[in-house]
């Protein structure tokens, strides 16, 4: 009881104090997953619309793997970046690993599926409520792709906010491809697990309620914007 007592008050302290090391921690985390996360929706917002809109050969087989893809093992995507971008890989001279860039690199692969799956739900969703007024008016496939993507954008931005919690928590793939290297490339994550094995607690106590409070701010955001939407839909 004496040590936890301990490692909460050393975390508050840290957090009143705005201990910088914490926040390098903190502001590196924020600054990997929010480009991972826009990275991602910029080609996953258009490719979910393309495959909910346009009929081809294979397109159930290409759903059921986007939606296969969106639990997709972050340690197994840490290995094949990690592959890719060691020294014998095919990506070995562009120097990316143990950089903040292969760790984006990795979050976007993780949070890829996730918004590209939910798009492409969401926009078939709004396409059987729109389709009979969309072929009146003659639009074609990229019209209707802006069109349903601009009407949809409350829903896929809760899309969005579920991909960034889901790269703002993640630990396997980054300190693989990241290293977790001191003022390079450690985040909140790794920074918990990496303290907690050495025993400094209040460091990673400090960093966990940060974390915390992080999802709860983003789960508040996805029930207050789906909220809204579904009561733009009644």
């Amino acid at each position: 009881m004496n040590e936890f007592s301990n490692a909460f008050r050393t975390a508050a302290h840290l957090l009143v104090e705005m201990d910088p090391g914490l926040l390098e921690v903190v502001l590196l985390s924020l600054r990997v997953s929010l480009s991972a996360v826009i990275l991602a929706a910029v080609f996953a917002l258009p490719l979910g619309a393309f495959v909910a809109l346009t009929p081809f050969p294979g397109r159930r087989g290409v759903v059921i793997l986007m939606n296969a893809m969106m639990s997709l093992p972050p340690v197994v995507v840490g290995l094949v970046i990690y592959l890719l971008l060691s020294r014998t890989g095919p990506l070995g001279t562009t120097g990316l690993l143990f950089t903040p860039t292969a760790m984006i690199i990795a979050q976007c692969v993780l949070v890829f599926p996730i918004i590209a799956a939910l798009t492409r739900q969401t926009v078939f969703d709004l396409h059987e409520e729109y389709d009979e007024y969309l072929r009146s008016v003659g639009a074609g496939t990229r019209q209707k792709i802006a069109t349903l993507l601009w009407d949809g954008r409350a829903r896929l931005l809760t899309a969005i906010l579920a991909g960034f919690g889901r790269a703002i928590a993640e630990v396997g793939a980054v300190i693989i491809v990241g290293g977790n290297i001191l003022h390079s490339t450690r985040v909140m994550t790794t920074t918990i697990a990496l303290e907690t094995s050495k025993g400094d607690l209040g460091m990673a106590l400090g960093l966990g309620i940060i974390l915390v409070l992080i999802a709860v701010a983003v789960n508040t955001a996805v029930v207050t914007i789906g909220g809204g939407a579904n009561q733009r839909t009644v």
